[in-house]
């Protein structure tokens, strides 16, 4: 069959160059094998839960896609998801001129837009795997589970090991995790094949509805509630009430006490309105080292 193609354009600035270095960077992503031209991986997109191939370049204001197999509006929808293009940044930019340390980022980084595990489902599965253990071991890890139970599709003539969907591992044993996880693992499963772990449904919610609603799921806790609607869903308008390396950063930069409240960044998060995410995603990337180990 021969690829199927589509455009996808950005409204506000976006800048193709700057994902391509943060997905390399990023240790959830950096097993990527890229040529610093283009963006290619599999995924099984929850409109189907069916794997698919994906290859993204640089287009004139925007990227240009293309995919193993036709894609319909839902899975369309879902690569702009990825990428933080189904959401208008043209007001940004404009968060500088109250936030100048926001806007030293911007500048450090013009055009950066969140790039979002590729379903909520593989983000929950990332936050469980992760939990008391570095972010390398963790993406090792994930990699090994993709190996043994997920699809392998080929990708300009690359081949990708494909994260299993959720009906794959609702009864999976043996996953190389301690019994604990693979249970919460299990039980993610099901709330993704029940339709509660899906970006349609955690976007629908206001963010802190979402947030209640993960964390009353499996081996979810606050972190991890912030990391799945967020980083998972992309939703652009949300702050985790407790992620302390989140935190930490924020202390660092604009000078904050050890013993700042919760309040405290919430109200300093409240001037990145509408953008929340996008601004909370800034921070931590600025952290992350070229070498793919931890955060600085």
């Amino acid at each position: 069959m021969a690829p199927f193609e589509f455009t996808i354009t950005a409204a506000g600035p976006f800048d193709f160059g700057a994902l391509l270095r943060f997905v390399q960077d990023w240790p959830a992503t950096s097993a990527l094998p890229s040529d610093g031209r283009a963006l290619r991986f599999g995924f099984c997109p929850e409109t189907d839960w069916l794997p698919i191939g994906v290859s993204v370049t640089a287009a004139p204001g925007g990227v240009a896609v293309t995919t193993t197999r036709p894609a319909g509006a839902g899975i369309r929808g879902e690569v702009a998801r990825i990428l933080s293009l189904d959401v208008d940044g043209s007001g940004f930019a404009a968060l500088a001129a109250a936030d100048p340390v926001l806007g030293d980022l911007q500048r450090a980084a013009p055009g950066l837009r969140p790039v979002c595990f590729w379903t909520p489902w593989e983000a929950a599965c990332w936050a469980v795997i992760v939990q008391r253990s570095s972010m390398l071991i963790a993406s090792r890890l994930k990699q090994r589970i993709a190996e043994r139970y997920g699809a392998a599709i080929d990708v300009d003539g690359r081949e990708h090991a494909v994260f299993p969907p959720p009906m794959t591992l609702v009864e999976a044993g043996g996953l190389g995790l301690p019994a604990q996880k693979e249970e919460w693992i299990r039980g993610l499963a099901r709330a993704a094949l029940d339709g509660v772990l899906t970006a349609e449904h955690l976007r629908s919610l206001p963010p802190e509805e979402a947030l209640a609603e993960l964390r009353s799921l499996p081996g979810v806790g606050p972190f991890s509630a912030g990391l799945i609607l967020i980083r998972g869903a992309g939703a652009p308008d949300a702050f985790p009430g407790d992620e302390p390396r989140l935190f930490a950063i924020l202390r660092e930069m604009y000078g904050l006490p050890e013993d700042a409240p919760a309040a405290a960044y919430r109200k300093l998060a409240d001037h990145w309105r509408p953008y929340r995410s996008w601004a909370s995603f800034l921070f931590r990337a600025s952290t992350y080292r070229p070498d793919h180990g931890e955060p600085r």
